[in-house]
């Protein structure tokens, strides 16, 4: 259960993920947050929404198809490096959340994700109103 004291109607958060049934379930989870949601299928388009909307923050999946999500976070680092980028991935090896963090990104989940440890993770980023 989410708790109602997530408002977060003013925040772009941008979630790359290039399976549909991954991305309908965080989007159903962060809808009850009122935060805009963006998505992109693999990290050539996340970079490209990073450049046009500056999320204030994102759900990175590492395997995706024509750029995975530490090459995209790499390269959105470079010119955003404020933007928080929250790793996710479904291989969760042990070397996985140490390569995220390398790339740049500020935080790791392993799938499945839990409602309840994504709001928790992305609280500590990401201001109630």
């Amino acid at each position: 259960m989410i708790p109602k004291s997530f408002n977060w109607r003013d925040k772009k958060i941008l979630i790359a993920e290039d399976e549909d049934s991954n991305y309908r379930y965080l989007e159903m989870v962060l809808n009850k947050t009122k935060a805009k949601i963006l998505w992109a299928k693999d990290g050539i388009e996340a970079i490209e929404l990073c450049k046009e909307h500056e999320p204030d923050l994102i759900l990175m999946d590492i395997k995706m198809p024509n750029m995975d999500g530490l090459e995209a976070t790499r390269e959105i680092k470079k010119t955003h490096p404020e933007i928080p980028v929250i790793a996710q991935t479904a291989f969760a090896m042990e070397n996985d959340e140490r390569m995220s963090l390398e790339a740049g990104c500020n935080s790791y989940l392993s799938k499945p994700i839990k409602a309840n440890k994504l709001m928790e993770v992305l609280s500590t980023f990401l201001i109630s109103e």
